[in-house]
């Protein structure tokens, strides 16, 4: 998650007004140069008064076991980041869905907008219905942590199994942080660079390591730098960031009824900011190794996995110690 990102929207049809930039060669706002691991299709969907998109990826397997697995990005991601997950759950006989929500990745990015769990949620209810969905499991990493929470939640019926992977959100972010306004926090997003963004990936995803194999995930962010339309996607951010800090779902885990696996990698020390607090508080926050524990003891069918010196990323820094765990919860 992109440090300092916290803001309160005060108003439901939040209006931005869109500074030029000079065109250059880049990802596209809808990633149009980034090429996504499985073909893209699109559902569309009718929100807040304009006609949206919704990408996503639907990946069959040749030896079908009867069960889909729901794929649910992080802030900084799209579901392209599934990339390996999708292959060896197809290889086991599960079918996979891998959408990116609305103000992400290959998906639409309005300029108005009210950003909701509830609603990413709906959406993403909506598209498994129109596939003709019934049932799934549910994986969910950092942001797509939370809405995985509130899917299933919302949908408890359609969720067999849940499963978090380093969510983010297991404590409140606006308890401990300072309000800043979503103007100063659109500003920031503005002086974004490639650097400051590899700078926090390394530090706070991959414990100081870097790896050629987190190019291409960088670039889902940093590719956008350069496009005359990154305001756009910068104005996105902001509002999802303020939906993560203003709709928490850790005071709600006691309602989960599915069996719930947490693949919590015990070097992450993620948390929205954490750059405006004190020292004494910023120590506290983000320590996943606790915060694990903690929701795994208020979940009723909770099982716990903790990955020793892994980050934020365990699909991507450490993909066999994910991968066992979670095939092995989905067998059962």
């Amino acid at each position: 998650m992109k440090r300092g990102i916290l803001f309160l929207l005060v108003f439901a049809f939040a209006t931005v007004t869109i500074p030029a930039r000079a065109q250059n060669n880049s990802g596209g706002i809808e990633l149009q140069n980034f090429r996504y691991p499985f073909p893209v299709q699109y559902f569309n969907v009718t929100e807040q008064k304009q006609a949206l998109r919704m990408a996503y990826m639907d990946v069959k397997p040749a030896t079908p076991n009867g069960k889909t697995v729901l794929l649910l990005h992080g802030k900084n991601f799209s579901g392209a980041y599934w990339d390996s997950t999708a292959t060896r759950l197809s290889a086991a006989g599960f079918r996979v869905i891998m959408p990116d929500q609305i103000g992400f990745g290959k998906s639409s990015k309005p300029t108005t907008f009210q950003y909701s769990f509830h609603l990413l949620a709906q959406n993403t209810k909506r598209l498994l219905d129109s596939l003709k969905i019934d049932s799934v499991y549910v994986l969910g990493h950092s942001m797509g942590g939370m809405l995985a929470t509130r899917f299933a939640l919302m949908y408890p019926q359609q969720v067999e199994k849940l499963i978090l992977e380093n969510p983010i959100g297991l404590e409140d972010y606006k308890r401990m942080v300072s309000y800043q306004s979503v103007d100063v926090l659109y500003a920031g997003e503005l002086k974004q660079d490639v650097a400051k963004a590899k700078a926090y990936q390394q530090e706070n995803y991959y414990g100081g390591a870097w790896k050629p194999a987190y190019d291409k995930w960088l670039a889902l962010t940093t590719g956008w730098l350069s496009d005359k339309d990154y305001p756009i996607v910068a104005w996105n951010s902001a509002l999802t960031s303020e939906m993560i800090v203003t709709q928490p779902v850790v005071y709600e885990f006691e309602k989960l009824t599915m069996p719930v696996l947490l693949i919590i990698g015990q070097r992450d020390r993620t948390a929205l900011g954490k750059n405006l607090v004190p020292d004494s508080v910023k120590k506290t926050m983000g320590n996943y190794p606790a915060l694990g524990k903690q929701t795994a003891q208020r979940i009723k069918k909770a099982q716990l996995v903790e990955i020793d010196n892994v980050g934020h990323l365990p699909h991507i820094e450490s993909f066999e110690l994910f991968i066992k765990p979670l095939l092995d919860f989905l067998s059962k």
